[in-house]
């Protein structure tokens, strides 16, 4: 059989860095690593292809070359899928839709002809098996969660790595916290599943053999929420970075307590970890109290950025506004964390309500459910009647957005966070980071409206912390991207939701 792989096209989003990506001749940030694994699952005998519609467009001569077309995403794409959906079947030929965006939203995808939910090493053969019987069912579903050593290595002849600014890697399934709007315990469960040591190794050796060289995400929904199997393979890894001279530099999910460990942030950065995405959400802790996000609570947040900045780490982080609990002094002490620790890509949304969460559910018991979140919690929509006046929360975040993307506040935060840093990574300066140095030095040290400030950023990276002039010039250039995110977010934010825009929520 022909298998034709689509990953849909993503908005532009605070993710999407598209107008960074142009600084280092990048069409998209990462590959679709479920199609990639779901292609090694396939049988070797089948014909596959990858179009991710992020790097180049769908022809109508991919789909007529295939006998089914494969669909993945998540929710935030479910326009593009829907498209992709269309078109597929316009043309005669059998959908299959699995992940986040087919999990959640089955009943709006009634052309897709079979949907392979759940974990893919559960359910996936499953299809198979039925297809080669020829008595395919409409739904496969589970709530069995699989060892994880049985995931294949990824399929990355599919893609061509130029297109591409960072490779993902998984390591590990599950959080054992419950955050009450987080949906990744529907997904993959309280508890942490882990690849084995020899196995993760083997999967960075693929990669490696392929030709990348750069930076991997480890793309786990809490790379440390089982510490000590993490603790076991981090010490084969700083082995393996060294005996091939570091040729790749690790991003990954976190909690807030890895900085209660010493021990592990000083493995993470012998192993060349150098930025880190926190979900602190908000340093208010009767708001943390209520979105049960314990784990965060009764600790000095500031300081545990802080120690993790100084372990070599850059701290992205998420933020949220629109809790219950949130006053109309939540904005200024959101404003005030952010750029006293130095927190440069903070991503501050909207509360909205997964579908199936915890906080869903409660909603739909309050009658306060309205529409589908769009899955992009920074598109200044919301799906619920929140407590506090609509306008007033609108107002407030879109100050929150207004301030800490205005262009000095941000330098400003690069300056915090460069204070706090102490850089450990080894990065090696490629042909395409050298290139993106001087466009960098023209683009904005020349023509933009930033020019002295960043031009100040470097003389004083180079007086203060010369080994932080890559981060440095980095931040600067993702700085384009939140200028445009900021002024886009500022004239969009005007949704305001009623009991009119309700569209029943049912399972």
């Amino acid at each position: 059989m022909n298998v034709l792989l689509v990953y849909p096209r993503c908005p532009e989003t605070f993710w999407s860095f598209r107008s960074a990506l142009s600084y280092v001749s990048r069409k998209a940030t990462l590959p679709p690593l479920g199609l990639l694994t779901v292609a090694a699952m396939l049988p070797e005998s089948w014909d596959r292809r990858l179009v991710d519609c992020n790097v180049r467009a769908l022809d109508d001569a991919d789909i007529a070359w295939a006998d089914l077309v494969f669909v993945g995403g998540m929710i935030v794409q479910q326009e593009s899928a829907l498209d992709v959906v269309t078109r597929s079947k316009a043309m005669g030929k059998t959908v299959v839709g699995g992940g986040p965006l087919f999990n959640a939203m089955v009943d709006h995808f009634p052309e897709v002809d079979h949907f392979v939910l759940g974990e893919g090493e559960i359910t996936v053969p499953q299809f198979l098996a039925d297809l080669k019987r020829g008595e395919p069912k409409r739904i496969y579903e589970s709530d069995t969660r699989p060892d994880i050593a049985s995931v294949p290595v990824p399929e990355w002849r599919l893609i061509d790595f130029r297109d591409y600014y960072t490779m993902p890697l998984q390591y590990s399934r599950g959080c054992p916290f419950n955050c009450e709007f987080c949906d990744i315990v529907l997904l993959n469960g309280r508890t942490p599943r882990t690849k084995a040591p020899a196995q993760m190794m083997a999967e960075m050796q693929a990669l490696y053999d392929a030709g990348w060289r750069g930076g991997v995400f480890i793309v786990d929904d809490n790379f440390i929420g089982n510490k000590h199997a993490v603790k076991r393979f981090l010490p084969e890894l700083v082995e393996w970075q060294r005996s091939r001279r570091y040729p790749f530099t690790f991003i990954t999910e976190a909690s807030v307590n890895l900085a209660d460990d010493a021990e592990l942030m000083l493995l993470m950065s012998d192993a060349n970890f150098n930025k880190v995405f926190l979900g602190i959400e908000t340093p208010e802790e009767s708001t943390l109290q209520e979105c049960g996000k314990y784990q965060n609570t009764s600790r000095d947040l500031a300081e545990s950025v802080r120690t993790i900045q100084g372990h070599g780490m850059q701290v992205m982080a998420g933020f949220i506004v629109g809790f219950d609990s949130d006053t109309e002094s939540t904005f200024d002490i959101q404003i005030r964390f952010i750029q006293n620790v130095g927190v440069v890509t903070a991503m501050v949304g909207l509360l909205n309500a997964l579908p199936y969460t915890r906080l869903w559910h409660r909603l739909r018991e309050e009658k306060r459910l309205l529409a589908e979140t769009s899955g992009d919690n920074t598109d200044g929509r919301m799906n619920f009647i929140p407590k506090m006046d609509c306008e007033v929360l609108l107002a407030g975040y879109r100050r929150i957005v207004s301030e800490i993307y205005s262009r000095r506040s941000y330098y400003r935060r690069i300056g915090t966070f460069l204070e706090n840093y102490s850089p450990t990574a080894r990065r090696h300066w490629s042909v395409r980071e050298t290139l993106a140095f001087f466009r960098c030095m023209v683009r904005i040290g020349v023509f933009s409206r930033n020019r002295l400030l960043y031009w100040q950023l470097l003389m004083k990276t180079l007086r203060t912390k010369v080994k932080a002039l890559p981060e440095a010039v980095e931040l600067a250039i993702l700085g384009e991207h939140f200028f445009r995110l900021r002024e886009r977010l500022l004239r969009e934010v005007d949704f305001c939701p009623t009991m009119e825009t309700s569209t029943p929520q049912t399972k």
